[in-house]
């Protein structure tokens, strides 16, 4: 049996980082099946929704609006990830 040391446990930036970086491996469809069973299909399409109005209020062109929801859910995943594996006496320094 493996013990936990308390001080191997990840800051929440390095818990971001870990995260971005396992995306950038990922194929579509792993990423596809990530999303589906850890986000809720309402808030998809909220952020989807939500990301093409805030960009277009902002004028920003298409390339950087079709990543908006994507920025969106990778924050939300995060705030997840964060939920189940980091301490809940930990503060939240956002």
């Amino acid at each position: 049996m493996t013990t936990f040391d308390a001080s191997d446990r990840l800051t929440r930036e390095e818990l971001a980082w870990e995260l971005v970086e396992l995306f950038e491996e990922l194929k579509v469809e792993d990423i596809n099946e990530v999303l589906a069973k850890n986000v809720p299909v309402d808030t998809l399409r909220f952020f989807s929704a939500y990301a093409n109005d805030f960009g277009e209020a902002l004028g920003l062109v298409s390339d950087a609006r079709k990543r908006l929801p994507n920025l969106m859910l990778l924050a939300y995943l995060l705030r997840v990830l964060e939920e189940r594996l980091l301490p809940e006496d930990e503060p939240f320094d956002a």
